[in-house]
């Protein structure tokens, strides 16, 4: 089994003068780099840290935005021998003090060596540092020396083992960034391998992905995959794609692109933001896989998603879909490339009261699951109880995944280690059922909520709301509500308060928005201002979010009824 460092100097000693990264920003001509001019960027930053005393084995906490400077220092760091870890980076909706608590508990727990960040933003990063850090160098991107030779197997990451970690997968929720995914060089590798077995990747394959590097899909299918399978990759800024989605069609139609990832909400996003005019010229019939993953898959989302772009080119057959997550390196299974993604329509009645997906007989109300596709290879699923006993086909419960591709463990956290994982299954915490030794998934078993591809948890959004005045402390309960315009799900929140003035009751609604969106990045779509005794609790006194969330589905329905 060789080790990431070995493929890509395969891959520089094939075809030194290849293509492989097409680099698109908003008001700059496309930035084209080879193979030999990647793999000596990415030398750079090896000798970098090298020459700042890190050593094979330590963690690089990497503070970078979309470009050049974060692919050169993550494979400059795997080059090393070190362990990169990518760190969303700073946005304009996020308050700079939520960000370095944030980056203090990241640090705190994961004990990194190094950081790598711009010049402007290394204030930020020195204001965060502690006494007692474990963290010895700050490299700034401007001061990296260019190199001008390259002399792959003189560096230290030629030593690593197919069983030493490669790197780390942090969360991308609100905070969420103390629990972090360690992946060995093997475990990648064996993943890339089923992975491009189930999506039949070709050699004139295109990738093109507006993804961010934090986030498993972008960092596996829309990065590390296509480099070392040389693969050539288009890669947007997910900040450029946010402001203008068409720059994505734009790209796919320039570049020829086969294969995209899309989390749901972005079938929903481009489908209703992009306008004709941008899409002048623009033909999709290059593309062979549209991926739906990151989040619960939605028909309603594909369809409007194929009506938008159908007469561009676009072939139904094209939408796929892919159940991942971190802990499985990517991808758990993989449906639409053995035949079109099979829609399983099931009685709803049967589905909610008694969890089963039974197949609809078309006398009541139904609902159109996806299917995720078959288990990759050397990937086994099954759906337990809550006693961890295997279910039947078709019986909701919990998805337990056992592959070639787990994860080490959770970096400096085995007590959360050992938590998930029962007679050697992980325990994924989603809920689904498999039909036909196809997956199916259906939410989440934990109250995790997920808004456009984000890992949200509700306990960090009642923290902040519990800081607004008038609020009654203890007494507040978010919990998410599927939007089908936006195709993803909105946080609502619950909060208690002593004053029956609706004035006053609409200001504490408002400050709630604000503080929670400023300090999370969460827009709130929805905040509900209750008197006392209105929020539901268990017997042991926790906080019922389901009970509460259907109490508050049923005051906005009545709300909403015709006088």
């Amino acid at each position: 089994m060789p080790t990431l460092c070995q493929l890509l100097d395969q891959n520089l000693a094939r075809h030194p003068d290849k293509t492989i990264f097409r680099l698109l920003s908003a008001g700059q001509p496309d930035q084209a780099l080879s193979y030999a001019e990647f793999i000596r960027g990415a030398a750079s930053y090896s000798q970098a840290l090298a020459e700042a005393g890190i050593q094979p084995g330590d963690v690089v906490i990497l503070v970078l935005q979309h470009g050049v400077d974060l692919i050169y220092s993550f494979w400059g760091a795997i080059l090393h021998g070190a362990i990169p870890s990518i760190m969303p980076f700073l946005t304009e909706k996020l308050s700079p003090e939520r960000y370095q608590e944030d980056m203090a508990a990241l640090l705190k727990i994961t004990q990194p060596a190094a950081l790598v960040t711009y010049p402007e933003f290394y204030p930020v990063v020195m204001e965060t540092l502690h006494a007692g850090d474990s963290v010895r160098a700050v490299l700034v991107t401007s001061a990296i020396q260019p190199k001008t030779g390259i002399d792959l197997p003189g560096l230290s990451g030629f030593t690593r083992r197919p069983e030493d970690i490669v790197l780390l997968q942090h969360s991308s929720g609100t905070t969420g960034l103390q629990k972090g995914v360690a992946l060995s060089h093997q475990a990648v590798l064996n993943q890339l391998e089923s992975y491009s077995q189930a999506i039949h990747l070709q050699p004139d394959d295109v990738v093109v992905s507006w993804l961010p590097l934090y986030h498993d899909m972008g960092l596996i299918a829309g990065f590390i995959m296509p480099v070392l399978w040389g693969i050539p990759l288009v890669m947007m800024s997910p900040f450029d794609w946010v402001r203008a989605p068409y720059r994505l069609m734009q790209a796919i139609s320039r570049y020829q692109g086969t294969l995209t990832w899309l989390p749901n909400f972005a079938y929903n996003f481009c489908s209703q933001k992009i306008r004709a005019r941008d899409l002048a010229g623009v033909d999709l019939s290059s593309l062979r896989g549209v991926i739906n993953c990151s989040e619960p898959m939605r028909w309603e989302s594909h369809q409007l998603f194929i009506d938008r772009f159908q007469p561009f080119g676009l072939r139904s057959e094209a939408l796929k879909t892919c159940y991942a997550m971190a802990e499985n390196v990517f991808a758990v299974s993989q449906g639409g490339f053995d035949g079109v993604v099979t829609v399983d329509e099931i009685d709803q009645k049967s589905f909610v009261t008694e969890r089963v997906a039974r197949p609809s007989d078309q006398v009541g109300e139904t609902l159109k699951m996806l299917s995720a596709g078959k288990p990759i290879a050397e990937t086994r699923v099954k759906v337990v109880d809550d006693h961890g006993r295997a279910l039947a086909d078709r019986q909701v419960g919990e998805l337990a995944i056992r592959s070639h591709c787990m994860l080490t463990g959770y970096y400096r956290r085995d007590d959360l280690t050992h938590k998930a994982f029962m007679d050697g299954w992980y325990l994924t915490g989603d809920l689904g059922y498999m039909a036909g030794g196809e997956v199916y998934v259906v939410g989440r078993k934990k109250d995790l909520i997920i808004v456009g591809g984000k890992n949200i948890y509700p306990q960090d959004l009642e923290a902040i709301a519990n800081q607004v005045p008038g609020v009654h402390p203890g007494r507040v309960v978010a919990f998410g509500v599927f939007n089908p315009e936006t195709g993803t799900e909105d946080v609502a929140m619950v909060a208690e308060v002593d004053t029956d003035d609706e004035e006053a009751r609409e200001q504490i609604a408002d400050a709630i928005r604000q503080r929670v969106t400023r300090s999370s990045a969460v827009a709130l779509r929805q905040v509900l201002v209750v008197g006392p005794r209105w929020i539901i609790k268990t017997s042991s006194g926790k906080i019922a979010r389901p009970a509460n969330r259907e109490k508050f589905l049923a005051v906005m329905a009545a709300n909403t009824l015709p006088e």
